[in-house]
């Protein structure tokens, strides 16, 4: 299975690390760089389904002539990631089927897991190179997921850990998570990945032995050079530690940023900060909106523990200590991986 995989992703080096797509965030920039590097990189959803258009036209362009990345039927060596609840099915399809994307990401529907085969099936139908890969967050979902006309490709399993988007009530945390759904989905012969708190070799290591065929990480990519984010994000994700206390899954900054109508099941992970803190001791959200409206203006002092701008980012970020190109990112942790692997192996 592992090698049958790694045939549909030649350009990919062992172990299996893939950039998350995180909405903006996740540009075709630092989706290069990670397949450059011998990853998987992932363009997140854009703020309107059409801008994804430019982001894969922008990727090809910064892959021209990248005569390192080996594809299987001119395939872009990059995926690409669409909220299924808020994604416009016609346009994804039709920029899928202009730019051909190695795989597309699925997460989030809103009318039921068989959303997921409207999506499979027409992307299938205009571009047979793009594998599916869904993201699940509950053994419930792996179940249902086995109940579809339309198989993914993939299945990527995300543990309660995760930052951004993930169950608001029902998720587990990867270490248990992860083996439950592989025995749920063993007789599928589906690879599986695992996503949520992982940003190092340790992560990557533990990802493996549970059975993993490869490991996912957002937060970690958050502090790459080539991200889309803002310094003051990005300096707050390095900043903070101890994600027991400085982070919450809330819907607060959704609504502060103007965003509604994600299904009831999802729950954003964020760094908080004083939009929290006055939230919790009862300042109405008129009030919060009104000063976190002034904090956009204020650009990158906006973030940080007295801030009130929205920091999404899962629990690892106390492993994280520095910006560093995606590059540096993929082989020092494919390096700190084989390392720890080789010597539980006793061949160290």
């Amino acid at each position: 299975m592992a090698a049958n995989l790694l045939s549909r992703y030649p350009w990919v080096s062992r172990p299996f690390i893939v950039c998350a797509p995180m909405k903006v965030m996740t540009g075709p920039a630092l989706a290069v760089a990670v397949s450059r590097a011998g990853g998987l990189g992932f363009i997140g959803p854009g703020a309107k389904t059409q801008d994804t258009n430019e982001d894969l036209k922008k990727a090809s362009s910064l892959l021209q002539g990248a005569s390192s990345i080996k594809t299987i039927n001119s395939a872009l060596p990059v995926g690409v990631g669409y909220q299924l609840w808020a994604d416009d099915i016609n346009v994804a399809v039709a920029t899928i089927e202009k730019y051909k994307p190695c795989a597309a990401w699925l997460y989030a529907p809103n009318q039921g897991p068989k959303q997921y085969d409207d999506w499979s099936s027409k992307i299938r139908q205009v571009s047979p190179e793009t594998q599916i890969w869904i993201q699940i967050g509950t053994v419930k979902e792996a179940k249902q997921l086995l109940q579809n006309h339309e198989q993914p490709d993939v299945v990527v399993v995300q543990g309660s850990e995760s930052g951004g988007h993930g169950r608001a009530n029902d998720g587990m945390g990867l270490m248990a998570l992860f083996p439950e759904v592989a025995d749920v989905m063993a007789s599928s012969r589906i690879p599986l990945f695992a996503a949520g708190g992982i940003a190092d070799g340790r992560g990557v290591s533990a990802a493996l032995c549970l059975g993993a065929a490869g490991a996912v990480m957002g937060t970690r990519f958050l502090a790459a050079s080539e991200a889309r984010i803002s310094k003051g994000y990005q300096d707050e994700v390095v900043r903070a530690v101890d994600a027991a206390t400085s982070t919450t899954r809330t819907h607060l900054y959704n609504h502060l940023r103007g965003t509604f109508g994600w299904p009831e099941e999802y729950s954003p992970r964020t760094i908080f900060n004083q939009s929290y803190v006055e939230q919790q001791e009862g300042k109405p959200f008129e009030e919060l909106k009104k000063l976190h409206d002034e904090a956009v203006k204020e650009g990158d002092k906006g973030w940080g523990p007295g801030g009130r701008l929205a920091t999404y980012a899962g629990a690892s970020i106390g492993l994280i200590h520095d910006v560093k190109s995606a590059g540096d990112i993929v082989h020092g942790i494919r390096e700190d991986t084989l390392g720890r692997l080789q010597q539980l192996s006793g061949n160290d």
